[in-house]
């Protein structure tokens, strides 16, 4: 039997409540127990997680891996170690896949791909429609039978009331979210980032918030008629997070999430028609950022997820008009998210729960959490160092960070899948670039 004893640090696990000083003994790839103190006479290997927070690996329900098809920008190996070294143990790919990952036959290749990488545990989300073109439901039931976990058209707004319904009643029939991209392209039109003073600023044509809050607003109001379960992707406005906290309120079935990049910069970030801060939805304005960082205090949003979206550098280093959406955020997303303990005052339990039992609990996966007979998939992040963003250095194929440079306090030094060490930063390393740091 291989055992492995995590010793010395302070676990945190929103799901059972503990918070405080705990030994984690594994056996065979499971927690077996969770206790004060290390079990006498062990004898089997040790993970020091002195100064340490014991977290339950974080799981990313929004990431593109780009393979099949777009292996020049990320592959499944390359995004699942850049979600390693990022503390994730799990990730859900979106379909927008070439072929895209519409039928069973994709989803298939996609498991049989992260089965080789040994990684992060790769839970793949098939499409809406037939080829994301918004026209007819994909296969649904032979994705789901191949092991999807959500269905999205993310990329692609579904333009069709009536096509929207229907998936909403097939997620009820299936037990699946449907991921919403909410984004009405009449009032989006040709825009490349937030409407605005800064757009006209700039000389470019912004988006309206009203672009995403129609459609959320529309989705709504088929949930409420059609049953099932909506999940709103990348909330971007305020306006956006009062109608998701006002359908809570009603007790529907819809839950909601944010990025990084949403709640830590602001369209201003644009400024020098910087091309890595193009994304859709598009950075918004200060008072949106404080609107969403508000939706996670209160529960409105559920989950922190990186929409992970790597791109060759031919692709970003282009006129801004003409740049592609999106940047990367694995490496990223727990430090930003821990910023807001110190920015916005959440609290550490909100920001674990967002990034952990949340989302595992949105698409139904045995995930998240840390107790006795679950999986070992365990992250160890080091609150006391500090580090600085580098694209070289963020593990992923593509570099397309919004964050180059940027200082980023503390860092996950190990991640376990399975109970097998899938990540470790050396033990010199982290010593070198430690600071002091309070405790929580």
């Amino acid at each position: 039997m291989t055992t492995l004893l995590i010793h010395g640090g302070t676990v945190i696990d929103p799901a059972s409540g503990r918070h405080g000083g705990y030994d984690v003994l594994v056996s065979d790839g499971r927690i077996s127990e969770i206790t004060e103190a290390a079990p006498k006479g062990f004898t089997g290997e040790r993970l020091d997680a002195s100064g340490c927070w014991v977290l339950p690996g974080l799981v990313d329900m929004h990431v593109h891996l780009r393979e099949p098809g777009y292996e020049y920008k990320e592959t499944v190996a390359t995004g699942t170690r850049a979600a390693v070294a990022g503390g994730f143990t799990a990730v859900a790919c979106m379909a927008n896949t070439d072929p895209v990952n519409d039928n069973g036959a994709v989803t298939e290749y996609i498991l049989e791909r992260a089965a080789e990488a040994a990684l992060a545990r790769v839970y793949p989300i098939g499409a809406v429609s037939v080829g994301l073109k918004g026209e007819r439901l994909a296969e649904i039931g032979e994705m789901h039978r191949a092991g999807i976990v959500a269905i999205s058209d993310d990329g692609q707004p579904v333009a069709d009331a009536a096509l929207m319904r229907r998936a909403l009643e097939y997620s009820r029939m299936f037990n699946l979210p449907v991921i919403a991209h909410e984004e009405d392209r009449s009032l989006a039109a040709d825009g490349v980032m937030n409407e605005g003073p800064t757009a006209f600023r700039l000389g470019l044509k912004g988006i309206p918030a009203a672009a995403e809050e129609v459609m959320i607003a529309r989705d709504i109001a088929l949930l409420e008629r059609s049953g099932g379960t909506l999940h709103v992707a990348h909330v971007s406005t305020a306006g956006s997070v009062e109608l998701i906290r006002q359908a809570k309120g009603r007790g529907l079935a819809v839950t909601a999430e944010v990025t990084p990049h949403h709640f830590s910069l602001t369209e201003e970030a644009v400024d020098g028609y910087q091309t890595n801060a193009k994304m859709n939805p598009p950075l918004r304005t200060a008072a949106d950022v404080d609107a969403v960082i508000e939706g996670l205090r209160d529960g409105t949003i559920d989950v922190i997820a990186t929409d992970h979206a790597p791109h060759h550098r031919d692709e970003k280093e282009v006129e801004f008009e003409n740049a592609a959406n999106g940047v990367v955020g694995l490496k990223t997303a727990l430090c930003l998210a821990f910023r807001l303990t110190r920015t916005a005052r959440l609290s550490v339990a909100t920001v674990v729960r967002a990034l952990t039992v949340n989302p595992a609990a949105v698409l139904g996966l045995p995930a998240g959490r840390l107790s006795p007979g679950a999986a070992a998939d365990i992250t160890i992040f080091d609150p006391r160092v500090t580090w600085h963003v580098d694209p070289e250095q963020l593990q992923s194929k593509s570099r397309n960070t919004a964050f180059s440079g940027w200082q980023m306090d503390g860092r996950v030094t190990a991640t376990l899948v399975g109970g097998r060490v899938v990540w470790r930063v050396e033990e010199k390393t982290r010593r070198t670039r430690q600071k002091e740091h309070r405790s929580v």
